[in-house]
């Protein structure tokens, strides 16, 4: 089953719970959470105490998406009932293997993030090990850019890997996905869209994510 993740990013933050809460009657199953510093990308986005405002009023799972410096800091601070995935980026840990297991260590499935221009053999010593990786297919720091080809052939990649190595890794696209190319990172080998202007960005948030469902079955 290919899973669909709205990104709050893109949610209307004066009404946040309400946004969260259409995507969740349309279907949604895990609520993307990007997390920016300024530092690891140009932009700021929002931190823990955002997120843990949702506990109690959404049922969806936290997909957290940690793009910071120094991850391992603010790990900690992303573990609740509700989180499913904790993913950091692979250029941004001095020590990756250690980053992993202090994420598993909570209990929590560890992701690794690669930006378009790393290659996925990066992941190589690791592969085994992760239960999530996530395509970045726009270079991260801001939603609404356009969608990079090649992410397509990274996918594709990764994917092969998977069947030969980690049959339970789930892979992960995000940057520039619509309607339109959506089912084309699907066929490529994706488990799981992250989605966030085409998604929030709607009128009719619950059918928009129907849409993307139907899409992807």
């Amino acid at each position: 089953m290919i899973r669909l993740a709205p990104s709050l990013l893109s949610a209307n933050f004066a009404t946040l719970g309400d946004d969260v809460a259409k995507a969740e009657r349309g279907g949604a199953h895990l609520l993307h959470i990007d997390v920016m510093d300024g530092h690891f990308v140009p932009n700021i986005s929002y931190g823990a105490t955002v997120m843990k405002s949702l506990l109690g009023k959404t049922s969806l799972p936290f997909d957290v998406h940690l793009m910071i410096d120094s991850p391992d800091t603010f790990i900690p601070d992303f573990v609740t009932e509700n989180t499913e995935f904790i993913t950091v980026h692979a250029e941004a840990c001095n020590h990756l293997d250690r980053t992993i297991q202090f994420i598993k260590s909570f209990g929590i499935k560890a992701g690794v993030s690669l930006n378009p221009a790393t290659p996925p053999t990066i992941l190589e010593y690791v592969f085994e090990q992760l239960d999530q990786v996530l395509v970045m297919s726009v270079n991260p720091g801001f939603g609404g850019q356009k969608y990079i080809e090649s992410s397509t052939e990274k996918i594709r990649w990764l994917f092969a890997e998977k069947q030969r190595r980690n049959p339970e890794l789930t892979i992960a696209v995000d940057g520039g996905i619509t309607l339109k190319n959506a089912k084309q990172a699907a066929d490529a080998g994706a488990d799981l869209i992250v989605a966030g202007s085409a998604v929030f960005g709607a009128d009719d948030i619950e059918a928009r994510v129907k849409e993307f469902l139907s899409i992807l079955r």
